[in-house]
């Protein structure tokens, strides 16, 4: 059976407060003027975050790593 964006998503990053946690902070650095990381004419910023997080473009990571695709602090 084939799973929802959001099923899928919180499976990606291990749970939906982990999920929750990554897709307030992307929005957040949106809203702040940053520039979507893929080509969109999408102007909603959850939508973009989420489409980020399903391509593997953003993750959550603890402080002191900072290396390879956009990371968002925790």
């Amino acid at each position: 059976m084939e799973q929802s964006l959001p099923q899928e998503l919180v499976k990606q990053v291990s749970g939906s407060f982990r999920l929750t946690t990554l897709l307030q902070k992307r929005v957040r650095e949106l809203v702040r003027g940053q520039k979507p990381l893929f080509e969109t004419r999408e102007r909603n910023y959850i939508k973009i975050a989420s489409e980020e997080l399903r391509r593997g473009l953003i993750e959550l990571v603890p402080d002191e790593e900072q290396s390879g695709p956009t990371r968002l602090e925790v």
